[in-house]
């Protein structure tokens, strides 16, 4: 349901989560979340324009989460990487259907917004803590403290 590029989203910002207020690296992020390089730095590239991370270069700097996790929620992620598209209009353009969804297209519509609802309440560090505190938060092999 969701693209590879969300996944890798949500994989890195994990990361940096667990990493903050320390910065990393993109090679350092992509060895410990299994994110290909490249594809990795396209996708932070997203994160960055919308405000989420921030990156400083030089001695010292990398990749920072731009605001604490409590104030990132999962849409926001989401969003600034491949956005939630509502249906809104009959995807198949029938001129039958006129402005109303037929109720195939009106129930997944429901069900992307449950899911937008559920994300833009949710934020990262509730992720976190949720997974900690049942001991199956995501292990990165390189997040050493």
């Amino acid at each position: 349901m969701f693209s590879q590029t969300v996944e890798y989203a949500l994989r890195s910002m994990s990361y940096l989560s667990a990493k903050s207020p320390d910065s990393s690296d993109t090679g350092q992020i992509a060895e410990a979340t299994g994110v290909p390089s490249a594809y990795l730095a396209k996708v932070l590239q997203s994160l960055r324009k919308a405000g989420i991370v921030q990156s400083r270069r030089g001695r010292g700097g990398g990749i920072t989460l731009a605001r604490p996790p409590e104030d990132l929620t999962i849409l926001e992620i989401v969003n600034a990487v491949d956005p939630l598209q509502r249906i809104t209009k009959c995807p198949i353009g029938l001129a039958t259907h006129g402005v109303k969804l037929c109720p195939m297209h009106s129930r997944l519509d429901e069900a992307l917004a449950m899911t937008e609802e559920i994300f833009r309440e949710t934020t990262l560090a509730e992720l976190l803590a949720e997974g900690a505190g049942r001991g199956q938060r995501c292990k990165f092999p390189a997040l050493k403290k």
